[in-house]
């Protein structure tokens, strides 16, 4: 709160099994007393609205995740986000949409749903079948950072939106990496950059863009990454 934050974003909803292993992330959602105990202490050390985010439970004899909202909600939580899975399912399988519906009949507080969101159409639809008061969208923003605008856009209008050109997009594209090579530094800034030019170049093209990704994927120097990736995109 001290460097400007607008909210604290609790989250229980991390499957990653190092997280988990400390007790922290969906491992959370085990033990119902502690996350009262946890919700309470933040909420009471702060003068911002605190959030919650969570998965429909550990496992799928065991999604409490109704319970915790109630908890949430009764300690000054105000709003939830909830994934579509257990903990145990981390991202395999198909999201479900059951236990955010019945979470969002169990409280007051806005319940944003999550999980495979992958267009305009699937965010209206689980709107419409979960009564959510919002979306929030993972991966389908890989490479794709275009698919939120689209989604805005139909659920405002129920129209598709017009397509964004696409030198807007490959513009967009190589600011994003120049902006995390300046922000990150020249070594991590081009290291963290690989991943998100495997999924512009995918997206942009499946076939070249894999082949093009195994050409830069090693490349140290941010300078030639920057240069490799611009000859790419105007390929």
């Amino acid at each position: 709160m001290t460097f400007g934050a607008d909210i604290i974003d609790i989250n229980m909803g991390c499957p990653a099994k190092k997280v988990c292993n400390k007790a922290a992330g969906s491992a959370l959602m085990q033990d119902e007393a502690l996350v009262k105990d946890i919700l309470t202490a933040v909420v009471n050390a702060v003068d911002i609205p605190v959030t919650l985010k969570m998965r429909t439970g550990w496992n799928v004899t065991n999604k409490n995740a109704p319970t915790i909202a109630k908890i949430a909600q009764d300690v000054g939580i105000q709003m939830l986000s909830v994934h579509g899975r257990t903990r145990e399912d981390k991202y395999n399988g198909m999201a479900e949409y059951d236990t955010i519906k019945e979470v969002k009949s169990r409280v007051s507080i806005p319940v944003i749903a999550n999980g495979d969101i992958t267009s305009a159409k699937k965010a209206q639809k689980v709107l419409d079948y979960t009564s959510a008061d919002g979306v929030m969208v993972g991966r389908a923003t890989q490479g794709n950072p275009w698919i939120i605008h689209e989604i805005d856009h139909y659920l405002k209008t129920g129209q598709k939106a017009a397509d964004i050109p696409l030198n807007i997009k490959k513009q967009t594209i190589l600011d994003h990496i120049s902006q995390i090579h300046q922000f990150y530094g020249e070594k991590l800034g081009t290291q963290l950059s690989r991943k998100h030019i495997f999924w512009y170049a995918t997206y942009l093209d499946k076939e070249s863009g894999q082949s093009f990704w195994k050409k830069v994927n090693k490349i140290t120097d941010h300078k030639l990454q920057y240069q490799l990736l611009e000859e790419f995109l105007n390929s």
